[in-house]
């Protein structure tokens, strides 16, 4: 299912500073590294919540089937992205990598035992929480926008906060992923994407169309989006 990378003593003695928890804790934590194939499960819904994850390398899907066969995704997690951190026993949702990935881990245990005495370590897991759960907040506000092309503009714009290089979005996910992530079918995400393009507001890279480049950010926020 994976193939684990040795972590030297200098990534063990490291971790939380590579998690973003730089604390004089470092030694009491040991961090791991992980490489996932294209597709490959990360952990499922209902799997005990025993570690806590980021994203070294690669893009990850968090979603839940519905009851009717559907997929709901609920987030995508980019490079330096932390999730897994769950507020029960059990993870809620099922994670896979988007593309070839590389996750570091980090006992979910050992985190709120060195939490107990140290004060940043406690701070940083709080905002780790607080995070999750404004980007839970947003995309419900998302799903609840009326059109769908106010839904892949807000989209649109999420990502290129988080990946935009050069002024390209180089997208991991596909056009089935962005559909499941906001509420629409595959027909509607691509058909708001040409309206997109046909308005000048973004161009496209290559034949595979996942390389998107904003030609005006501006309209994009601000367009009068109707039905």
């Amino acid at each position: 299912m994976f193939v684990r990378i040795t972590a030297d003593s200098a990534l063990r003695s490291n971790s939380l500073r590579d998690l973003g928890m730089t604390s004089e804790s470092n030694a009491l934590v040991s961090l791991s590294e992980f490489s996932y194939k294209k597709g490959t499960e990360i952990y499922g819904e209902k799997e005990p919540a025993e570690y806590v994850y980021q994203v070294k390398s690669g893009a990850v899907r968090s979603y839940k089937l519905l009851s009717d066969g559907r997929r709901q995704i609920g987030a995508f997690h980019l490079t330096g992205d932390i999730f897994g951190l769950a507020n029960g026993a059990e993870h809620r949702f099922t994670t896979e990598a988007i593309v070839d990935t590389t996750v570091r881990l980090v006992r979910r245990q050992s985190l709120e035992i060195v939490a107990e005495s140290d004060a940043l370590v406690a701070k940083n897991l709080l905002s780790m929480t607080t995070n999750n759960l404004q980007h839970a907040e947003d995309h419900m506000l998302l799903l609840g926008r009326k059109t769908s092309l106010e839904r892949v503009a807000a989209f649109l714009l999420e990502m290129d906060k988080r990946l935009t290089a050069s002024g390209v979005i180089a997208l991991p996910m596909s056009r089935r992923d962005i559909a499941d992530y906001l509420g629409l079918t595959l027909e509607t995400v691509s058909r708001a994407l040409s309206r997109l393009h046909d308005l000048g507001i973004l161009g496209f890279v290559g034949n595979t169309q996942r390389q998107i480049i904003l030609l005006d950010r501006n309209q994009l926020a601000s367009l009068d989006l109707q039905p």
